[in-house]
């Protein structure tokens, strides 16, 4: 069925679309750099976000374009903008949150106990930056109600356009309803033109947050001190097995023995040797 689906996307494609031997160049290059794979079903997605890099840059056709990346070393220039074409970043506040429960009342109030002060979390696919702020209001809560705490959030994406608007933290109004009312009042400053219908992240809780492009492809993580929390969620299922292998275990090696590692809930490390015990759904500790 996937063949047959494959030749009727490619029958369709048209004289000037995306071939299928200009795609095969394309997902490999994309799996090489990125580890997310590109199956031929993909193609018609694929033809249809790099549309808009043939308008920006001006190439005619996708011969045209490929010819550039692959025989004349437009590669090197152009591997941000193709990546940021294909990344797919669907991210809300509050998402998947029994997460965002264990972590207000069972793994800081562990690391607390455990007499951990200065918190460093990482949100290892922030993408547009719902992730991490909603980590630093869970956060901001727990410290307030502690003295003598303090965290940082490091938010890092492949993606640099999901980073730039990361780092703005302004967002559609209707984005922050999972948001708690007495977060909002904390945390969120509401437009005071009604008509833009937006809302920003207040400049407190942007300040604890620090942003910065990295590929989960990279054989080492450069990341500074060791973390108390990492989350890396539905990022994994775009790689296969080998590649959510090393990734894994790189988020391991960043992890304090007692920290804990968040992955998402249609995500599995069954069958992947780490150095971690499950003590939730898709949450585990460094042992």
């Amino acid at each position: 069925m996937a063949a047959a689906a494959a030749l009727q996307t490619q029958a369709q494609t048209g004289p000037d679309g995306l071939n299928s031997r200009n795609f095969d160049a394309l997902s490999r290059f994309i799996y090489d750099y990125s580890g997310i794979k590109m199956p031929i079903t993909k193609l018609t997605m694929l033809e249809g976000r790099l549309r808009r890099r043939l308008r920006a840059t001006g190439i005619p056709d996708f011969n045209s374009y490929c010819d550039y990346l692959f025989k004349h070393g437009g590669i090197e220039k152009e591997a941000i903008f193709l990546i940021d074409a294909v990344t797919t970043n669907k991210t809300d506040f509050f998402r998947e949150p029994k997460h965002f429960e264990f972590m207000e009342r069972t793994g800081l109030p562990e690391m607390a106990a455990a007499g951990h002060k200065r918190f460093r979390l990482w949100s290892a696919a922030c993408s547009i930056g719902a992730e991490p702020y909603t980590m630093a209001m869970v956060m901001q809560d727990f410290i307030e109600k502690t003295s003598g705490m303090d965290y940082r959030i490091l938010a890092t994406d492949l993606s640099t356009d999901v980073l730039q608007a990361a780092r703005r933290g302004v967002y559609p109004r209707d984005m922050i309803q999972p948001v708690s009312p007495e977060m909002r009042r904390k945390y969120v400053m509401v437009s005071k033109d009604a008509a833009r219908g937006e809302v920003r992240v207040h400049p407190r809780l942007r300040a604890t947050v620090g942003f910065a492009r990295m590929n989960l492809m990279d054989n080492a993580y450069k990341v500074g001190e060791p973390m108390h929390m990492i989350f890396c969620r539905n990022v994994l299922i775009y790689f296969d097995k080998p590649t959510q292998a090393k990734v894994l275990t790189r988020l391991c090696d960043c992890l304090l023995p007692g920290g804990f590692l968040y992955v998402g809930h249609s995500e599995t490390v069954t069958g992947i040797s780490l150095p971690v015990r499950q003590v939730a759904n898709t949450v585990f500790k460094k042992i």
